[in-house]
């Protein structure tokens, strides 16, 4: 095993949604650099997920790429398909350890002007994805595996401009909460990370190269800055540890102290 690889998550099983690109893309390299076989989920850019794989691989972990389009109905059961068909090129063994509801759309309308298409599609790949890929793959996972759920602080900050988004995000940290009562004799823990402003592609068109963009979104932090991707990784790559087996049903804030 490669020196840049840690041995805390050796041989354990990540699925990682929305694997490749920004705060996905961090999350899987991380959990990959601290030993996990990782599951790299994404729904439409092949080249970015090999990219995340090969990058995997280069740090000494393992990785594969699975591609499945959420918010469709199936395709939870869809995502699993591809994940079993390949788990067992890496692994002498099925079944997952951690799971990481990454996958979203990031942003919404405001009240006046979304649409209940645009209110269904959010809804659907932010609350019903990670609700029916954890409702099939508890099958799969392991007593004492991990869900970790990428929520927002907009599910605690009121901000108008992105109702629906906001609506999401609070419904899986109840998510979040529900699962941990009920899973918690499996020894399973469920959490969610709820990220600031990060500087992602997502946010590109409005933050990257506005230097008056960035000043204010630094200024919402209390630690004075713009979040990064692997500010975000850092925190699951905790949470999916033993070292926080004791924690659980919490939404662990990373907005770097916004809204204080």
């Amino acid at each position: 095993m490669s020196a840049h690889v840690r041995s805390g998550l050796k041989d354990k099983v990540a699925l990682v949604t929305g694997g490749s690109r920004g705060i996905g893309r961090a999350i899987a390299e991380r959990l990959g650099r601290d030993g996990a076989v990782v599951a790299v989920a994404f729904a439409r850019d092949q080249a970015a997920a090999d990219e995340v794989v090969e990058t995997i691989g280069k740090d000494g972990g393992r990785a594969f790429a699975i591609q499945t389009e959420l918010g469709r109905h199936g395709d939870a059961a869809a995502l699993w398909s591809a994940f079993d068909s390949q788990i067992g090129q890496h692994l002498s063994r099925a079944g997952v350890d951690i799971i990481v509801n990454n996958a979203g759309i990031g942003r919404s309308a405001d009240l006046a002007t979304l649409t209940e298409e645009g209110f269904d599609e959010v809804f659907a790949v932010n609350v019903r994805a990670p609700f029916f890929i954890v409702q099939q793959g508890l099958k799969r996972l392991r007593d004492g595996g991990r869900i970790i759920n990428i929520s927002s602080g907009a599910a605690r900050l009121a901000m108008p401009e992105i109702i629906a988004y906001g609506s999401t995000k609070g419904a899986l940290d109840t998510f979040t909460l529900n699962l941990a009562k009920q899973l918690g004799p499996r020894g399973i823990t469920v959490n969610s990370v709820a990220p600031g402003i990060v500087d992602t592609d997502v946010n590109a068109g409005w933050l990257r190269g506005n230097a008056e963009a960035q000043a204010h979104a630094a200024s919402l932090a209390a630690l004075g800055r713009i979040g990064q991707p692997e500010d975000i990784a850092d925190i699951v790559a905790f949470l999916a540890s033993d070292d926080a087996r004791w924690v659980t049903g919490r939404v662990i804030d990373a907005t770097g102290g916004a809204g204080l």
